[in-house]
């Protein structure tokens, strides 16, 4: 599917906002499309698209198995660069989704398999009087800097998860042992989805530099660079805010496990002391269950509760040492 965003009304500044226009199978691509938007294209949607800009677009097969030196690169002045960028992000399954934008005089073009939410946030957006600046470079900026707010509110999300589990592991664990398999699977669930954010950004900054370099005479315009770097700094303290978040659940995890080990040790300590608390007793059972023919004691009206007596001192003589030496 080919959708093209149109420039609207423009303000007193030159700013308008977007008009989305689905091209039909009949339908021209308009030459005054300022982003076009290709959704799981066709091969022939990929012709027409190159027909009418003069690029190249990369067939899903290329954009999945694109090798690390071919991610960005420029020819005949036209930027070729591709991103992962998280889908499925509230799901338990989350995925990075490579996506290749084109940037050509003042047209953007970006091919997707995917539809991350960023870009759904993004129309939105753009869908405002007097939203952007009608030209594709402008666009591209403002597209990261919504994936980058989309990266920004879901690592706030995953910080109060882990904030609404840390009470429980330090707190509820001991009355509710059954928190720490809860635990782990979220703390699993929430660290698999910010190393994805993490890995999302790192591919955007990559772009952004890339972008600020004058490489094979494609420039981005002076005031743009300023918007660039702004962006770069929000970026890297995402990075950082990841970073940390990162080592906060393995910190919980940690902990976690290690109060596993201790409820197990507990368990452990129980039957270790019944075993050493009737194992006097068990000694005289089996001492008194021989068969020797001059036993004594056996010959005895007093012999059976005098067994009994001694099987209790000697349980009870153990338990009383260990509650001494606070084994207990």
């Amino acid at each position: 599917m080919i959708i093209a965003y149109l420039p609207g009304q423009a303000s007193a500044d030159g700013r308008c906002n977007l008009e989305r226009v689905i091209i039909g199978e009949n339908d021209a691509v308009p030459p005054e499309a300022i982003w076009i938007d290709l959704l799981n294209p066709t091969r022939s949607e990929d012709a027409r698209v190159e027909a009418r800009l003069g690029i190249s677009i990369p067939t899903r097969e290329e954009t999945e198995n694109i090798e690390p030196s071919e991610v960005l690169y420029v020819e005949n002045g036209v930027r070729y660069m591709s991103a992962r960028i998280l889908c499925q992000s509230e799901s338990e399954t989350p995925k990075l989704a490579p996506i290749s934008f084109i940037l050509k005089d003042h047209h953007l073009v970006t091919v997707r398999y995917d539809e991350p939410r960023s870009f759904q946030m993004f129309v939105n957006r753009m869908a405002r009087p007097a939203a952007c600046t009608p030209t594709g470079d402008h666009m591209l900026i403002a597209l990261f800097e919504t994936v980058i707010d989309r990266a920004a509110e879901l690592l706030r999300m995953a910080g109060e998860r882990i904030d609404d589990v840390s009470p429980l592991v330090f707190g509820a664990a001991e009355n509710d042992p059954g928190v720490f398999r809860q635990t782990l699977q979220t703390m699993g669930l929430e660290g698999a989805r910010i190393s994805k954010v993490r890995e999302s950004l790192v591919s955007i900054e990559r772009m952004l530099l890339f972008l600020t370099a004058n490489t094979a005479g494609a420039t981005l315009p002076e005031n743009l660079r300023g918007e660039v770097r702004t962006t770069l700094r929000d970026l890297q303290s995402l990075e950082d805010h990841a970073t940390f978040l990162a080592s906060k659940i393995q910190f919980l995890l940690d902990a976690t496990l290690g109060l596993v080990n201790l409820e197990q040790n507990k368990i452990i300590k129980i039957f270790s002391v019944a075993a050493v608390i009737f194992l006097p007793p068990t000694l005289i059972a089996s001492i008194y269950g021989m068969n020797f023919k001059v036993m004594p004691e056996l010959e005895w009206a007093a012999g059976y509760p005098m067994a009994l007596a001694l099987m209790v001192a000697a349980a009870g003589g153990t338990y009383a040492f260990f509650k001494i030496k606070r084994w207990l």
